[in-house]
């Protein structure tokens, strides 16, 4: 008995127009077909396999900080999202080395939660 994989993440936000719009401009998602469920929301490609699933009707509040609640994304250059996070004026704390050598970005959505940008350490 094991677990294969990470499938989705998800999210509860107020507003998913808003979320998505988010999702495909700052993060520039890949947005995918979602079943006919009852409730508002919206699903997206992270990288190959996983998925970012949007919930909307969100009426608590959100606690996500980059030492708290958040997920984080591998990506391929950091140094071009920080220039894409500031030109489309994101909520971010620029990048920032770890003590093992990886960078990360972290950036807030709207609903304040929060994701971070890395790339991995240098293999040694």
């Amino acid at each position: 008995m094991k677990i294969i994989e990470l499938n989705h993440v998800a999210i509860h936000v107020q507003d998913v127009e808003r979320s998505c719009e988010f999702y495909r401009t700052v993060l520039r998602l890949d947005p995918i077909p979602r079943p006919a469920f009852t409730f508002p929301g919206a699903w997206f490609r992270l990288g190959v396999e996983q998925e970012l699933h949007i919930i909307g009707e969100r009426t608590d509040p959100v606690f996500s900080k980059n030492r708290g609640n958040h997920y984080a994304l591998r990506v391929d250059d950091l140094k071009e999202w920080d220039s894409h996070l500031r030109a489309v004026q994101a909520d971010f704390i620029p990048a920032r080395r770890r003590p093992d050598g990886a960078w990360q970005i972290f950036v807030r959505d709207p609903d304040g939660h929060v994701v971070e940008l890395f790339t991995p350490p240098p293999i040694i």
